[in-house]
């Protein structure tokens, strides 16, 4: 392994996690920033700076990874769709290796997670796995045979887009499906749940922290449903049995080893997984039920921004990555 420093880049629908990643896998350096409310060249533009500061903080850097919440195109290289982040039809791997003068490598998000998780996380030596990283909406990552899915041209894995409710609500952003899975079991699903369900019964631990001024969110939600609330405990439980239809999809469709949960929400642990291994037995087929592990991410919100290092890290090794890699000209 080369040595030396690169940078990974986690782009989420809310913020960004970036930090400078040495040859021994440590993260050296870590910045955060707010991405909500920006539209597309604002948000270049803070990504770059963020790159920048890293590297007026370490040194010298040899390439960069970003794992971005988009769907691509690998015969053009072109950033095509983003469902919560203002990012449609861009150069983004050439945009960036241009504006930092730096080889750059670009993924999925949640590729950037399965990378992560199944190198050295929850997943590590197992050959075939899912992921699902609970968030603003929801990523989808697959290591099938050893590896990395992405589908024909890099538009593929986007399971938070699967249909659990034919006739379900209106997905959100820039998705044109109703009933995704993403609608009833990402960050922004428990944030409406927990809303609906404190309104019906507002007597509670939750509602008398809404009641101080404290902003209703998945951390308050999480926080409160440790701490035994029932209400919110039960918004966490609900949107767990959703994520429990969907896995059970994934059990069906993939048999996988290994099905993890990342992303922010996965933080209310085994309130979430509980239930949505309780239905994912219920529901899906064996022999495939009976082995299959589901698993919170170890590395929790890092796992993105060390799986794109981890990619960063090939590229300067000279090995393939599968993603999108674009050199300065």
């Amino acid at each position: 392994m080369a040595e030396g420093y690169v940078i990974g880049v986690d782009l989420g629908g809310t913020k960004l996690l970036a930090g400078a990643i040495d040859a021994d896998l440590s993260v050296i350096h870590r910045t955060n920033r707010l991405v909500y409310g920006l539209n597309q060249d604002e948000l270049v533009q803070m990504i770059a700076d963020a790159v920048d500061e890293i590297r007026v903080a370490v040194g010298e850097i040899s390439a960069i990874g970003f794992g971005i919440p988009c769907t691509f195109d690998s015969r053009t290289g072109m950033a095509v769709q983003a469902v919560n982040v203002p990012l449609k039809d861009i150069a983004f791997g050439e945009l960036m290796a241009d504006r930092l003068n730096m080889p750059v490598v670009v993924d999925n998000d949640a590729n950037c997670h399965t990378v992560c998780e199944s190198r050295l996380g929850i997943a590590q030596g197992a050959t075939d796995v899912a992921l699902l990283t609970l968030g603003t909406g929801i990523g989808g990552g697959l290591l099938l045979n050893g590896q990395v899915y992405r589908g024909w041209i890099m538009g593929g894995a986007e399971m938070g887009h699967m249909v659990v409710e034919m006739n379900g609500r209106p997905c959100q952003g820039n998705c044109p499906n109703w009933g995704c899975l993403e609608s009833v079991a990402s960050g922004t699903a428990l944030v409406r749940e927990a809303s609906l369900a404190v309104a019906r019964q507002p007597d509670t631990a939750l509602g008398q922290a809404l009641e101080n001024g404290r902003e209703l969110t998945g951390p308050l939600i999480t926080e409160l449903a440790t701490a035994g609330d029932p209400v919110a405990r039960g918004a966490i439980e609900t949107i767990g049995r959703a994520l429990g239809v969907g896995i059970t999809n994934l059990v069906n469709i993939f048999n996988p080893q290994v099905v993890v949960i990342g992303g922010g929400v996965i933080a209310a642990g085994e309130i979430l997984l509980a239930p949505a291994r309780e239905v994912m037995l219920e529901r899906a087929l064996a022999p495939g039920k009976d082995v299959v592990r589901v698993e919170a991410a170890r590395f929790g919100p890092e796992a993105g921004m060390i799986g794109a290092g981890l990619l960063a890290r090939d590229v300067i090794d000279g090995k393939t990555t599968g993603a999108i890699e674009n050199h300065p000209r």
